[in-house]
């Protein structure tokens, strides 16, 4: 939300300046060279930079509590008169300044240590505003290292001093960012060029630019702190769904793909080769993916589904309907025979390909046994591409690619990576979990004269709203329900006075022929003393488990041996597998019904909830133990994780407990960071930004109105050539 100068505003005080949004802060009066080398680790350079560095937070130097006011753990501001000003040494050498405040119901303490330069700035008789965290220190409260506020004599506190609180680098102090701030504000505030209309902006309450500026930054009232965020918050997410609008309609224009018709007798076909019918999930989903591939349009769609649900089966439909099209002929004309003058053997048409990406190659191994499973004497052949194979191996695969005699390929990042991975007729590209393949990304499987279809699973449900935010260029599909017969996994909290009981009630499951995991969150020791994989496999088969087969496998090994080591647990020859979260995503081994997460406590809640769901792969009850270091202190994403099975509540717990952050970022969709917006507590100005954007784009999907020019020319700026829409001018 950069801006450039606008036309007729007001002279600037310092005209004799030159003046440009683009002036390095260096120049600036009040910031220098100094302070601006330190600003560069916060990448502010310029005088734009620093207007669009908005605050974290405020916080409130009215001075409007009272003593009876403050909470322990709460930030309250109080004015008094300073009474007495005392600076001693501790017995520990450290320098020791206790300021004593006469308030209007009583006395307040305020303390600092190691500042002796402070007790310069108190005397007795001076009226002050102090700000932090008051707690009780014997009769009075104390604040320790407050900020403060010196009033003049003739100076009262009000209700509208705020101190804008920004986010900071190592070595980048509030004082160094304020100072860049404040100087943008008074040397270049009046330049940015507004973005919306004037009946938008009356429209929807919005505050103009400037005026937004200088509120956002030096606020006069919590409500006009309210509404300079809303300004800037609505308008980001109105330009960021406009420019996933404006991809998408580029890609829908500019994109041709293969026209995939699944009709009932191909349907009835491809169900038939799964052993278990599908739920009414699975078939709304497949009847939706059906739809788009039948468009001569690249689909672009979104499943999400919680652990288990069933995505991985909807993607393989999707892949065999793709693998059993032929292609026609008067298509690329690469896939068109080569004329002979003599006869030939008839040879079977040529087809659509289909590729699936796995994270990781354990992943992509077992989607290749259960594809080889599902197409057993069907005539598609599946390929499987990962690093690390043969040389001769590799050529063999990508030489079987592309002639499209392999069907389907299987892989990992091994599908994208450099020049010679090319496919003859991709019909469906499948991205599976964690990829974070971004909008760009995408794109890096299309080959040839038409684009594939894309289809991008994710097991880490994200609320509908957030979705369409950070996934905005994709059709969001949802798999809501289990199939039949799955459990929920009964899940226990384990405190360090219970570790033996749950040792002993796993020895009786495993002796009764069940198989287990026990999950670690480190390879090797760590400072932060959390289990490791190479200790725990000693204390185990030297202690609790010591009459059951163990086997380990974590990221550090080889593929083969991983996967020697996963073939050999699917096969029973290993009772208990000691693994890192290398198993979090998709392995799929029945028997496995146990889990056991040492230092439960070091991993994220969506990453337990994913282990969880190694266990929920059957019909036999799944049980999860929690392993943390202590069983009364309170640990909320554990609580959380204990308390339910249903990954769409977690990922609502995992937001308000950590934000969007990672989880849905918009580092996952491809797109830049957000300046201010917070997808989940903007929940409801993602949702109205988003439906007047799409409003928008009906009436003017290019933006070539004069009224929306000054908006055009900021999506891209910001977005043009991240999204393909083209530059500036």
């Amino acid at each position: 939300m950069d801006a450039s100068p606008a036309a007729g505003q007001p002279p600037s005080p310092h005209a004799d300046r030159p003046r440009s949004l683009s002036t390095p802060l260096e120049r600036l009066p009040g910031v220098g060279t100094a302070r601006a080398e330190k600003l560069v680790r916060l990448e502010l350079v310029t005088a734009s930079d620093a207007l669009m560095h908005f605050p974290r937070e405020y916080r409130d130097f009215s001075g409007a509590h009272a003593v009876a006011d403050f909470r322990e753990g709460e930030h309250a501001s109080i004015a008094g008169e300073v009474t007495s000003v005392a600076a001693r040494t501790t017995a520990g050498g450290r320098p020791l300044l206790t300021v004593l405040l006469a308030c209007r119901d009583g006395n307040v303490r305020a303390v600092w240590f190691n500042m002796p330069f402070m007790n310069r700035r108190f005397a007795a008789g001076m009226r002050v505003v102090i700000a932090g965290m008051p707690k009780k220190s014997g009769l009075i409260w104390e604040l320790n290292h407050p900020e403060v506020r010196w009033l003049s004599s003739e100076e009262q506190p009000h209700a509208s001093d705020w101190l804008a609180i920004y986010p900071l680098a190592e070595g980048v102090p509030q004082a160094v960012v304020r100072a860049a701030v404040q100087a943008a504000l008074t040397h270049v505030a009046d330049l940015p060029a507004e973005a919306f209309p004037p009946d938008v902006l009356a429209a929807k309450s919005l505050l103009p630019i400037g005026e937004a500026l200088r509120e956002i930054h030096c606020p006069s009232s919590q409500s006009m702190i309210d509404a300079a965020r809303r300004r800037f918050v609505y308008q980001e997410l109105f330009m960021l769904q406009l420019a996933l609008r404006m991809h998408r309609e580029r890609q829908q224009r500019d994109h041709a793909a293969p026209t995939i018709d699944i009709d009932a007798r191909l349907d009835s076909r491809i169900r038939a080769r799964f052993p278990f019918p599908f739920t009414p999930a699975q078939r709304r989903v497949c009847g939706e993916i059906a739809a788009d591939m039948r468009c001569p349009r690249p689909m672009n769609r979104l499943l999400q589904g919680d652990v288990g649900s069933g995505k991985t089966a909807v993607a393989i439909y999707a892949m065999l309907a793709v693998a059993a099209t032929p292609v026609k002929m008067d298509g690329d004309p690469s896939a068109r025979e080569e004329p002979t003058t003599a006869a030939k053997p008839a040879e079977k048409p040529l087809r659509h390909q289909a590729a699936i990406m796995a994270p990781t190659e354990l992943l992509a191994r077992q989607h290749m046994a259960t594809l080889e499973r599902l197409l057993a004497g069907s005539g598609v052949e599946v390929q499987l591409l990962v690093g690390g194979q043969p040389a001769k191996e590799r050529k063999r695969i990508l030489a079987r690619m592309q002639s499209g005699e392999a069907g389907i390929v299987v892989g990992t990042q091994a599908l994208v990576c450099g020049e010679t991975a090319k496919f003859r007729n991709l019909g469906l590209v499948v991205i599976d979990e964690q990829h974070r393949f971004g909008v760009l990304q995408r794109a890096t499987l299309q080959q040839g004269g038409t684009d594939p279809h894309v289809l991008v699973m994710t097991a880490t449900p994200i609320p509908r709203t957030i979705a369409h935010a950070v996934y905005g260029d994709l059709d969001v599909s949802v798999l809501d329900e289990q199939p039949p017969g799955r459990q929920p996994v009964r899940t226990y909290r384990v405190g360090p006075e219970q570790l033996d009981q749950w040792w002993q009630f796993c020895c009786k499951k495993l002796a009764e022929g069940r198989q287990g995991y026990v999950v670690v969150p480190a390879v090797d020791e760590s400072k932060r003393e959390l289990a490791s994989i190479s200790s725990t496999l000693e204390a185990l088969a030297n202690g609790p488990l010591e009459a059951f087969r163990l086997g380990l496998v974590h990221g550090r090994m080889k593929p083969k041996e991983k996967a020697a080591i996963m073939d050999s647990f699917r096969a029973g020859e290993i009772d208990v597998l000691l693994a890192t979260s290398v198993i979090e995503v998709g392995i799929d081994v029945p028997q496995a019904t146990i889990m056991t997460i040492l230092d439960a406590d070091s991993f994220g809640l969506a990453q337990l909830h994913q282990l969880r769901g190694r266990v929920a792969r059957g019909p036999t009850q799944g049980i999860c133990g929690a392993v943390t270091a202590s069983a009364d202190s309170s640990v909320p994403r554990i609580e959380a994780f204990v308390a339910t099975t249903d990954g769409f509540a977690l990922a609502e717990q995992d937001l308000l407990l950590r934000g969007p952050g990672e989880l849905v970022g918009t580092r996952q969709s491809g797109a830049p960071p957000l300046y201010l917006a917070d997808l989940l507590r903007d929940s409801s100005v993602v949702a109205e930004a988003r439906r007047d954007a799409l409003e928008l784009f009906a009436r003017d999907p290019s933006l070539s109105a004069p009224s929306w020019s000054r908006l055009r020319e900021l999506i891209l700026k910001r977005w043009g050539e991240q999204l393909g829409l083209g530059k500036v001018g």
